[in-house]
């Protein structure tokens, strides 16, 4: 494979470390978006809040063969607050269009891997939803994640590859949300969420990070791409595989009528059902290294 110079923004986050260092590792050259003074060669100053452009250097978007972007506000926050909700999709949407108007206007045009969230599908009960599914309902992080795709437009209309990047929760014992159920778990107060039939789409860390690098190297692809187990389990199904590789009981159920509100926006992200299936990856050739519960907790957990 040819080395590509590949530009990422959200490199200090945990998903976008460890695409860093796999990229690193297969030999490809990586330059990252900081918005503060660049350490060195291997960085550049942006800043997505300054107008339109991000003051981005265009001669970095030009020389790129890949631009990334995984940058946006964390997740984890306090759902009932309409601050994070706002920072949430401000954070996404202004990262994503400076860099899709940068990657318009270059001459190059190099391809946009767009980071983007599962939960554009919305709720689909128990039918398996793929790229090709439509966004139901009007839950936060769905809103959240159709402005955001809608912010790649401007690389998209100038003829850009790009790839939105649906992904999935990343399991890992060192991030979140598999970090807080670990603990929980051990400590012996897990349980199913609701009813327990709604289904989880997840992945593992070096399965995102696998299937990112695979977009990268493979330019065939573009459009919107589940980044998913192949077999997504329900939550019943989940908490007792994690409780079986923990050794505890998972007796302690969270019923729908607490759990709506006290998560707030994120209820529907706990008690909704998307069984998201991998499709394009698969089809392209992607091979999933943990392709089910099992693998994927004994990956996720391990270290």
């Amino acid at each position: 494979m040819e080395q590509l110079h590949v530009v990422v923004a959200g490199a200090s986050g945990f998903l976008g470390q460890a695409l860093v260092a796999e990229l690193g590792s297969r030999g490809h050259r990586v330059t990252r978006l900081v918005r503060r003074d660049p350490a060195g060669s291997g960085e550049s100053q942006w800043d997505p809040y300054a107008g339109t452009d991000g003051r981005l250097d265009a001669a970095v978007i030009e020389d790129a063969d890949v631009v990334v972007n995984l940058a946006g506000a964390p997740t984890v926050g306090n759902p009932h607050s309409k601050k994070w909700a706002r920072e949430l999709l401000e954070s996404r949407v202004r990262t994503t269009h400076a860099l899709a108007v940068a990657i318009a206007g270059s001459q190059r045009r190099p391809a946009f891997l767009a980071g983007n969230g599962i939960s554009y599908y919305g709720d689909h009960g128990d039918a398996v939803v793929t790229e090709a599914s439509e966004s139901r309902g009007d839950a936060l992080l769905t809103r959240v994640t159709r402005d955001w795709e809608a912010a790649a437009d401007p690389a998209r209309a100038a003829g850009a590859r790009v790839c939105v990047l649906r992904t999935s929760p990343v399991m890992d014992r060192r991030h979140a949300p598999l970090q807080q159920l670990r603990l929980l778990f051990k400590a012996g107060l897990g349980g199913r969420i609701g009813s327990g039939r709604q289904y989880m789409p997840m992945s593992t860390l070096r399965d995102w990070v696998g299937a990112t690098i695979f977009l990268a190297e493979h330019d065939t692809v573009s459009g919107p791409v589940n980044i998913a187990l192949p077999e997504a389990p329900t939550n019943a199904e989940f908490t007792r595989a994690l409780a079986a590789a923990l050794h505890r009981k998972a007796f302690l159920p969270a019923p729908a009528a607490v759990v709506r509100p006290a998560a707030g926006a994120m209820g529907p992200e706990l008690l909704g059902s998307v069984r998201a299936h991998p499709s394009v990856l698969l089809e392209a050739g992607f091979t999933f290294a943990d392709p089910d519960v099992a693998s994927l907790l004994r990956t996720g957990l391990a270290g």
